[in-house]
């Protein structure tokens, strides 16, 4: 697992032995279960996730319903605003599947920024582009339809559509179950 790390940073800086076995120190890499939870409503949390290996959800529990906001996936990072802000979370993190997880917290990032300078510099880059990427994600599910929402799932995540049940995956798309079936059964007859 160390190594498909050290592939994944190799894309925005070089790391030298002493950087390497200063992350590997850190005692980040964590096995989750499936269904643990990693964070729930009105918990604080210094913590940020990165996924090696799995899938873990986001999701607003409203009126005893879930609405899933977000899945994160094989190389991508969730720091949950409650970090940052240092208030209780507004939403629920929890694993989809058996996961391998860096897990680090915000003074365990501040001590290894002011220690490596490079850290800072990639972990800067990683928020710009993931707050690129959420901004166009939203910009594109608001100005979409639900079909739309779909195909494009499709075309960006297909993984999701066999990791996810449909329930949560209908969530996230912003509609109920029985649409998301009506809405896949329209996409094949439109191919037949």
């Amino acid at each position: 697992m160390k190594d498909i790390l050290f592939d994944f940073i190799s894309k925005y800086v070089s790391l030298t032995e002493e950087e390497k076995d200063a992350i590997v120190s850190l005692d980040i890499f964590h096995s989750v279960k499936k269904g643990t939870i990693l964070l729930r409503e009105g918990q604080k949390s210094k913590e940020s996730y990165f996924v090696l290996k799995g899938c873990i959800r986001t999701y607003y529990l409203l009126d005893g319903e879930e609405r899933t906001t977000a899945f994160y996936t094989e190389m991508e990072a969730l720091t949950p605003p409650c970090v940052i802000s240092k208030t209780p979370s507004e939403y629920y993190v929890s694993c989809m599947e058996d996961n391998i997880l860096l897990i680090s917290n915000s003074d365990m990032e501040a001590e290894v920024n002011s220690k490596f300078p490079k850290f800072d510099l990639m972990c800067k880059m990683l928020s710009e582009e993931l707050l690129a990427k959420e901004r166009m994600d939203f910009d594109e599910f608001k100005t979409s339809s639900p079909e739309q929402r779909y195909l494009n799932l499709l075309q960006k995540r297909p993984d999701l559509i066999q990791r996810v049940p449909q329930h949560q995956l209908a969530s996230y798309l912003g509609i109920q179950p029985q649409s998301l079936s009506r809405l896949r059964a329209r996409i094949v007859e439109k191919k037949i």
